[in-house]
C-alpha cells in the first residue's frame, strides 16, 4: 500500500499542475512539447482530460493493492501492468520534447511513476 499512496501522491501534484494550465497558468513550457506558454483551447482540454485519466489511475492502482473492491482482480492486474507501460511511454515521448524545463521536470517524474506503477503491477 506505500506504493499506491506514493502514486497518489504524485498523481494529484501532477493533476494540481495540469488544472492550473487548464486554466491558462503560463507554464505549457513544462508540458505537451513545451510549444506554448500558455495552452491553447485543444491542449487545455487535453489537460483536464489527463486529470481523468490521473484519477483513473488511482483508482485501478487502489484497486489492485486491495484497498478498494472497484474492478475485477483480473482487469486491474492486467490494467495496472497497462498504466505501467503508460509510464513508460510517457518517459520517451517526455525524454524526446524539445523543451528542456519538459526533458528536466517531467522526466525524472515519470520515471518514479513507472517504477512505482511496476512495484504494484507486481504486487
Amino acid at each position: 500500500m506505500p506504493y499506491a499512496i506514493a502514486l497518489t501522491v504524485v498523481l494529484v501534484a501532477l493533476s494540481a499542475f495540469q488544472l492550473t494550465l487548464a486554466l491558462g497558468a503560463p507554464w505549457g513550457h513544462f508540458a505537451w512539447g513545451g510549444q506554448h506558454r500558455v495552452l491553447p483551447t485543444g491542449l487545455r482540454i487535453g489537460s483536464g482530460v489527463s486529470i481523468l485519466v490521473y484519477a483513473l489511475i488511482a483508482v485501478v492502482a487502489w484497486d489492485r493493492v486491495g484497498a478498494i473492491d472497484v474492478f475485477p482482480d483480473l482487469f486491474s492486474d492486467i490494467a495496472m501492468w497497462v498504466v505501467f507501460g503508460y509510464f513508460v511511454l510517457g518517459i520517451a515521448m517526455n525524454a524526446i520534447s524539445r523543451s528542456k524545463p519538459e526533458r528536466y521536470t517531467m522526466v525524472p517524474v515519470v520515471i518514479g511513476l513507472a517504477v512505482l506503477s511496476l512495484l504494484i503491477a507486481l504486487g
